[in-house]
Parts: structure tokens; sequence; C-alpha cells
């Protein structure tokens, strides 16, 4: 008992004084060269802060400038670009409304006419909606034409109706939608569970398509399982609905609000037919926008390509006049 006694007070001494050998030293000695270090790093913290703070503002201006620039400019570049051509929106989701009005307003400067609007419901890829979506493409395949490939998927079958209910033309007046376009585009929009929403109804079929993809979740967000689904649902739906679209209209891009690229460029640009699609990436910003019509025109005119900013993807399409459509 008295060993552990001398034991626990031999210690304790022990603590006592490291603590005071510490507040002494603190006090004294060491207390000049902390402060100078710990000074000395502020210093060159706040300097470093200030340095990163002023090149983003340069940085940020210089864009802003460029953006100004452009956005002027825009309208002289992109004039006569789609000479009459109509033109179908579709969003694969939620477009920021923004966004969304000034595409329609850069494809109005090439001279083209937006002639639907047309956003896919959360039914068009949600996975336990599988089965219905099969079973109401036995009531669509019988109004495709032409008729689908043998081995399609329902996927495919569903993009080529709602390609061909936009874009379909009645043989003996080309400015009316077939009846078979109406009665698709009906089939897909009305009942319990619609695939597509219309903004309003469909009166001219559309020469050309163009697919709106939104962004992503905002930066730092840290996704859900659900989300992270959805953006693969999406990202698949685009790729099948951009291939049908090109095979059947005069010509389709995929544009998508997220630059870099975002989820749905991506999964075009990692799929076999690559070579073939148009994509635009950035359409949140002024040069993404006003890539929207120079891509559209240049795939009318047989040249496919992916623009934006990042790895494998041009800044801005070359200026091409597409032929005026012929839809006699």
């Amino acid at each position: 008992m008295m060993v552990d006694f001398r034991y626990h007070l031999t210690s304790l001494v022990a603590v006592f004084l490291a603590l005071a050998c510490g507040i002494v030293l603190g006090a004294g000695p060491l207390r000049q060269a902390i402060g100078d270090t710990v000074s000395g790093r502020n210093a060159a913290l706040t300097a470093q802060n200030a340095q990163l703070t002023a090149e983003r503002d340069a940085a940020t201006a210089a864009q802003q400038s460029a953006d100004a620039a452009l956005d002027t400019a825009g309208a002289g570049l992109l004039a006569g670009t789609l000479p009459g051509y109509r033109v179908a929106v579709v969003s694969l989701g939620t477009v920021d409304p923004g966004v969304a009005k000034a595409v329609d307003t850069r494809l109005a400067q090439a001279g083209a006419q937006v002639v639907s609007h047309v956003t896919l419901a959360s039914a068009w890829a949600d996975p336990a909606l599988r089965s219905f979506r099969q079973s109401l493409v036995g009531y669509l395949t019988g109004y495709l034409t032409p008729a689908p490939p043998s081995g399609a998927s329902a996927d495919a079958e569903l993009a080529q109706a709602l390609v061909e209910g936009l874009a379909g033309a009645d043989p003996a007046k080309a400015d009316a939608p077939s009846e078979n376009a109406s009665v698709l585009l009906q089939l897909l929009s009305t009942g319990s569970t619609p695939l597509v929403t219309l903004a309003a109804p469909v009166t001219t079929p559309a020469d050309a398509v163009v697919l709106l993809a939104p962004g992503s979740p905002v930066a730092g967000a840290t996704p859900t399982g659900a989300a992270t689904a959805a953006t693969a649902d999406r990202a698949s739906a685009g790729l099948v609905l951009l291939q049908a679209a090109q095979a059947g209209s005069r010509g389709a891009v995929l544009a998508e609000t997220d630059g870099g690229p975002g989820p749905v460029v991506a999964g075009v640009l990692a799929s076999a037919a690559a070579g073939s699609l148009a994509t635009v990436s950035g359409v949140g910003g002024v040069v993404g926008q006003v890539g929207v019509p120079l891509a559209l025109a240049q795939r009318i005119a047989g040249t496919a390509g992916h623009y934006g900013t990042g790895t494998g993807l041009t800044a801005l399409p070359a200026r091409v006049v597409a032929g005026a459509p012929n839809r006699g």
C-alpha cells in the first residue's frame, strides 16, 4: 500500500513539474519564437489568399467580358444559319427556365422557329415503371413508320414514337402533323401515367430536334442514391433519344447545362455512336447557348461534333449555313 502511495505521489509531482516548466518556457524564451512563427504563417496565408482572390476576380472579369462580347455578336454570327427550320425542343427533365428561354432566343436568331416544347416525365425512365412502358409500346408499334427493327428495346421504340410524334408530317400537307403523329403524342402524353408533358398542342411538325439536359445537383451537395440513379437514367434516356432524333429528323443536338462535360454528354461520348451524334456542353452560359444553333446547322449539313469546355470538346462550332429545308 505504501509503495502504491509513493508511486502515485511521485507521478503527480512529475506532472506538476512538467506543467511548471511549460508555463515558464511559454512565458519566457519560447514565447517570442512561437509568436513570430505564427505571425509569419498568418501573413503568408493572408498574402496568398489575396493573390488567389485577385486572380479569381481577374478571370471572372475576363470571362464576363468575353461573354458580353459574344452575346453582342451572337445575333450576327447566327443569322441565317438555320433558315426557316422548325425545331422541337425536348427537355430531359426540369431545365432552368432562363436557360431554356436563352436557347429559344438563339435558335430564333439563327432563323429557326421553335414549334414545340416537350418535357420528359419521370415515368419515361423510372425503372419501377418498365413493365408499364413495355405494355404501352404494344399500342405504339402499329403507328411507327418505319417499323422498329427486330429486337429493338422498348426504350428505343418509345424514343422513336416521340420523335415521330414531333416530326411526322402529313404527306398531303407538309405544314400539318400526320394522323399517326398526333395519335403517338396523345398516347405518350395522356392517361394516368403520362410519359411526356406538352407545353402546348403540337400543330406543326418539326424538321430538327434539340434535347436539353438539366444541370447536375448544386456543387458541394452530397448526392443521394435516388439522385444518382435519376442522373444515370437521364443519361441513358438522352443517348437513346438523341439517336432516335438523329434518325427521325433532319438533324439533332443534345445540349447540357453542365460544362466539362456533364453526365448526359459524357454518356454520349462514351458510346459507340458518338462519332455520328452532336452535343453541346455548358449551355448554362452564353458560349454554349450560341453553340446550339451552330452545332445543329452543322449536323443538318452532315457534320457531327462535340462542343464546350473540357477534354475531347471543341470550344465553339464553326459557322455553317444549313440548306433550306425541302418539305415537298
